[in-house]
Formats: structure tokens, C-alpha cells, sequence
């Protein structure tokens, strides 16, 4: 079968693109629902031809024409999810991967193969991505620090700035315009996962590459994983070239249910954010609760820091699933300090604010009512057995001493 080509449509509603981006063609097909292509090779009759494409294949930068090959290079399933993607972000291309760190993965080295190793980023990220840069396990070198700093880290062999908004797990937010005029030439890397393109779109502040752990509100069901990469057509031809070379390919399944849960991703980060922006001003009038971090610009993801023991909010959720991950339609809560962010060294996570009191909530679709309830009873739960040792009176729930209470901060 044929990849689809397909042309993009006159600019549409973004509510409007996540409906129908990368099915362009399913009335010409005759299809309503886009097709599943499971297969790992493709016929082919013309063996010089074949050879031709190939060789046109490495010498273009990554893009093959024509039909597929070998699932590992292409696949038009996957095709169809990239389309969508690069749509709603507003870049050129878009590449998928098995998993959002395959992604990263893919992204250092393509600036490591110009001979560009060094990276300068911005904590907190996500624990594993923060993992593999200090690790320099791809042999590259980093530079942390905060926004103001960047443009003193910059050096000749710089080949990326690296900046999570709304960070994980604080959700800490940084001013994209300002961080690309700190760049110059070097490219800025965003990772978009809890905002996603419904909330902020990183091409039209200037960064080059927007990253997305797939797994979360993309799919949004949990039940998929993947990641993606939305950038120019240059730097995705490059991309999928290590992407063939490595082997970390989307399986087009994952393909095909990525680009059904695009579908629904506005309607449901609208949903879930509004349910959010309330248990945030709910959580910052609580006296059990000493600081609540919600992003200016909305969202389904609160953290917040407890006065009590965190971990027996953890065992004292009912409705609430403890787990890692985020972006489902079912609210999760997890404790990075020993979760998310366990493999990021102590005095690193401290110093990012990702403190023993921080707990992470992902707000899903269920009613605001019910998720406050199983809240409340776990922030009960979590309570120390002397009110001196929680700062809260017993029988009231009132602080025993001021600043108990704390306005949602970015």
C-alpha cells in the first residue's frame, strides 16, 4: 500500500486540526477511520529501482519517497500520527519514537554527529531526561542552570538548549521569548509534554525543536507509548535517519492509537485544566497544605507540598490512582522525591524544588466533587500523630503557626 501524501489543508481551528490532521485522504479511500498497517516489509518487483530510492534516501536527508520499504524506516500508519502532530504544533515535519526518551536520545545525537556535544539546560526536567544528560551516557557534556544564566553557558560547541515549561514535577515556567534571545544560533529544545500545542505552542516563540512523551496527554488513555519530536523538515530528515540506524520506531499500533487520542486532546486539556485550576485554589486554602504550584498558563498537572506525611496521602487515595506517569482521563498522584525523580541525585533535586513534601497530581476527567473528597480524607490520613509534629491543630485543622496557608505559584 501506497503512503498516503498528504497536502495541508488551508490553516483550521487547532480543535478542528486535532479532528482531522493526517486523514486528509480517507475520503478518497473510501474509509471513514484511518487504516492500521501491521506490516513489517513491502513487496517490491524493481530491485534497482528500489536501490535508487534507498540510495536518495541517505543522500536527502531522511525522506523516502514512495511507497514503504521496511516498517523500521517508515511506516504510513505512524506517517499518519507525525502529520497530525506537526499540524497542531504548527513545524514542518514531526518524527516518532518508541518512547519520549528515544526521542531525546535521537535528538543528542544528531547535534553530537556535527561534533556538537555540549548542552546547556535548565532543571528541573523530567528525571530520566535530567539522567541522561549528567550521566553523559551519549557522550555529552552539560551545563545546568537557570534561565538567566544561559546565555553566559553558551559555548562553540553548544549544540542545544534544553528547557521543560511546565517543568516536571514543579511546574515551574519559563519565559520562552527571553530563553531564545539568550539562545542565539544555538537551537532550543522544548519539552511540551504538560502543556501540549493546546496550551503553548514553543515554534511561534522561536525554539527549533518541541519534544513530547507521547505516553501522556497525546495518547491521554494510558495504555500507549511513545514519543515525538516536531521541528523543520531539515532536522527531521536527520532524525529519522537515526531513527533507522538505531531501530527506536513507533510500532504503528502505538501510531494508530496516538492519533486517536488526538483527536479528543483539546476537549480533554480543557476538561481536565478547569477541573485542576479549582484543586489548586481548593489546595491553596488548605492549612494542611504549606505551598501549591499550579502554571499561569493552566493545565492538568498541580503540585503541592504537605505538612503531613506525603506518602500516607499516597496509601490514603481511594479513587485516585497512585502511579507514575500523567495525562490519562483518570487522576493520578505520585512522590517524585522517590518516584519520578529517585534517580536524580538528592542535592540536584533540592536544589530544583523537588522536595521530601512535593507531591504531583494529574487531574483527569472525573467530577471535581469526587476527586476532593478522596483529597480531603488522604490529607486527613497523612496528618502526624502530635499536631506539634504537623504544625496543625487536631480538632480544628487550623495552623498552629502562620504561613500555613499559600496563593498557587508558578
Amino acid at each position: 500500500m501506497e503512503k498516503a501524501a498528504f497536502a495541508a489543508p488551508v490553516p483550521r481551528a487547532l480543535a478542528t486540526e486535532a479532528v482531522h490532521a493526517g486523514r486528509e485522504d480517507l475520503a478518497q479511500l473510501g474509509l471513514h477511520a484511518p487504516p492500521l498497517d501491521l506490516s513489517t516489509t513491502y513487496p517490491s518487483y524493481d530491485a534497482a529501482a528500489e536501490a535508487e530510492r534507498i540510495d536518495a534516501f541517505a543522500a536527502s536527508g531522511g525522506r523516502l519517497e514512495g511507497p514503504p520499504v521496511y516498517a523500521r524506516l517508515d511506516n504510513p500508519t505512524t506517517a499518519r500520527f507525525e502529520t497530525a502532530l506537526a499540524r497542531l504544533e504548527g513545524a514542518e515535519s514531526a518524527v516518532a519514537f518508541a518512547s519520549g526518551m528515544a526521542a531525546l536520545t535521537a535528538v543528542l545525537l544528531v547535534r553530537a554527529s556535527r561534533g556538537l556535544r555540549h548542552v546547556v539546560a535548565v532543571r528541573p526536567l523530567y528525571g530520566c531526561s535530567d539522567h541522561l544528560l549528567a550521566a553523559g551516557l551519549l557522550g555529552t557534556e552539560v551545563t545546568w542552570t537557570d534561565p538567566a544564566g544561559i546565555a553566559a553557558e553558551i559555548r562553540p560547541d553548544t549544540g542545544l538548549v534544553i528547557v521543560e515549561t511546565p517543568a516536571n514535577p514543579t511546574l515551574a515556567e519559563v519565559d520562552l521569548d527571553a530563553v531564545r534571545h539568550a539562545c542565539g544560533s544555538v537551537p532550543l529544545l522544548v519539552d511540551n509534554t504538560f502543556a501540549t500545542p493546546v496550551l503553548q505552542r514553543p515554534l511561534e516563540h522561536g525554539a527549533r525543536i518541541v519534544l513530547h512523551s507521547a505516553t501522556k496527554y497525546l495518547g491521554g488513555h494510558g495504555d500507549v507509548m511513545g514519543g515525538v519530536v516536531a521541528c523543520d523538515e531539515e532536522f527531521a530528515g536527520r532524525l529519522r535517519q537515526v531513527r533507522f540506524a538505531t531501530g527506536g520506531v513507533l510500532h504503528p499500533m502505538a501510531g494508530y492509537l496516538l492519533l486517536r487520542g488526538l483527536s479528543t486532546l483539546p476537549v480533554r486539556v480543557r476538561a481536565a485544566s478547569a477541573t485542576a485550576a479549582e484543586l489548586a485554589s481548593r489546595l491553596a486554602a488548605d492549612p494542611r497544605i504549606t505551598r501549591v504550584r499550579y502554571p499561569r498558563i493552566g493545565g492538568a498537572m498541580v503540585s503541592f507540598e504537605v505538612r503531613g506525611d506525603p506518602l500516607r496521602v499516597i496509601a490514603g487515595v481511594r479513587l485516585i490512582t497512585p502511579a507514575v506517569s500523567l495525562g490519562s482521563v483518570d487522576t493520578l498522584i505520585q512522590h517524585p522525591a522517590s518516584i519520578s525523580h529517585r534517580i536524580v541525585a538528592e542535592t540536584d533535586r533540592r536544589a530544583a524544588g523537588v522536595g521530601e513534601q512535593l507531591l504531583r497530581l494529574s487531574v483527569g476527567l472525573e467530577d471535581i466533587e469526587d476527586l476532593w473528597l478522596d483529597l480531603d480524607a488522604a490529607l486527613d490520613a497523612s496528618r502526624a500523630v502530635s499536631p506539634a509534629a504537623s504544625g496543625v491543630d487536631s480538632r480544628s485543622g487550623a495552623p498552629l503557626a502562620p504561613g500555613g496557608r499559600g496563593a498557587p505559584a508558578p
